[in-house]
């Protein structure tokens, strides 16, 4: 058979750009970006379920399972405040069926708050797409008889070295510690493996206050156990504009978490587009505005390329924070 000029270098072509994404998606077990997804989608969630992190991670995952049009499993891969999950992920396929949705504030705090960090995420795992933007709050009994932040933190300062505040994840301890140093407070620090887990503690009087992600305190709000006096953010979330910021209550915090879908680095851009494409599809929705709303957050919609300047600047960021709040590492 007789074979053109065209038709061979159109061959070559094809030959050059099978084995560009060879070396784009090492170990991607000869999967093709172009005919992802092939296969069931896994997404890991670093905390258990019924968490507040699980609610949202489950929340997207269905998303996902409409718009990708495979089966999308949860896996809850709980322990060392996400690490265990963060680990995971960094070392898992880069073949886009492997995603991590939670906050890219969180896991760029890692590198600041280990002596040694199981991974260096800002070489092992990448950002591909933003859902949201959110805060962690601060939380009292329903029945305390304070109102404010600076009801509490009067009363706060009369108690010294018995006031005490419960924590369960990096950005709760940094909120906590940054908030201590600012009002000059001497309160211990509890540290829980989940905010559920404290919260009996909160309602019993045994903890003056806790730090949690807005999720479960707005529920816990709604239901009427306890009272959220402000968020970390630099501004009021507009799903939640009633809360005001730590900084309208006279403690400097710009802590604002953004959420974001990340992946093993290597990933090839196909893959990196076509995971973005899903999720600002998702985020974009009415129904999940509203969703979101109903745990304080916000919509964040990000090109694959932004939100991994974001979670770049964010690794700086997260570093003068862990100084600021002199955190020592573990």
């Amino acid at each position: 058979m007789m074979i053109t000029r065209k038709q061979l270098l159109r061959s070559a072509g094809a030959f050059a750009l099978a084995g560009a994404a060879g070396v784009l998606a090492p170990g991607a077990g000869g999967a093709q970006a172009q005919d992802y997804p092939s296969q069931d989608i896994h997404v890991i969630c670093g905390f258990p379920p019924g968490s507040g992190a699980d609610i949202l991670v489950r929340f997207f995952a269905e998303k996902l399972r409409l718009v990708a049009g495979r089966a999308v499993i949860v896996e809850n891969k709980v322990g060392a405040a996400g690490n265990i999950a963060t680990e995971y992920v960094a070392r898992s396929k880069p073949d886009g069926y492997t995603l991590y949705i939670f906050a890219g504030t969180t896991v760029a705090a890692t590198m600041h708050l280990f002596k040694n960090p199981p991974v260096d995420v800002s070489k092992t795992i990448r950002a591909v797409a933003t859902t949201n933007n959110m805060g962690f709050v601060l939380s009292v009994d329903a029945k305390s008889p304070y109102k404010s932040l600076a009801e509490l933190t009067a009363a706060m300062k009369q108690k010294g070295e018995k006031a005490s505040y419960a924590v369960a994840a990096n950005p709760a301890i940094i909120m906590g510690a940054i908030y201590k140093r600012a009002a000059g407070l001497q309160a211990v620090d509890v540290q829980y493996r989940t905010s559920g887990d404290a919260l009996n503690d909160i309602l019993s009087g045994r903890i003056d206050y806790g730090l949690s992600d807005g999720t479960s305190a707005l529920a816990q709000q709604r239901q009427g156990r306890l009272r959220i006096l402000a968020v970390s953010t630099s501004e009021r979330l507009k799903a939640a504009p009633d809360i005001p910021t730590m900084k309208e209550s006279g403690i400097p915090m710009d802590l604002d978490l953004w959420w974001g879908v990340m992946v093993a680095a290597g990933t090839p851009k196909p893959i990196v587009d076509k995971i973005n494409q899903w999720f600002s599809q998702i985020v974009a929705s009415e129904e999940t505005r509203k969703f979101l709303a109903l745990s304080g957050a916000d919509p964040l919609i990000r090109t694959a390329e932004q939100a991994q300047a974001m979670f770049l600047k964010a690794i700086e960021e997260w570093g003068e924070y862990v100084k600021i709040a002199n955190i020592p590492k573990n």
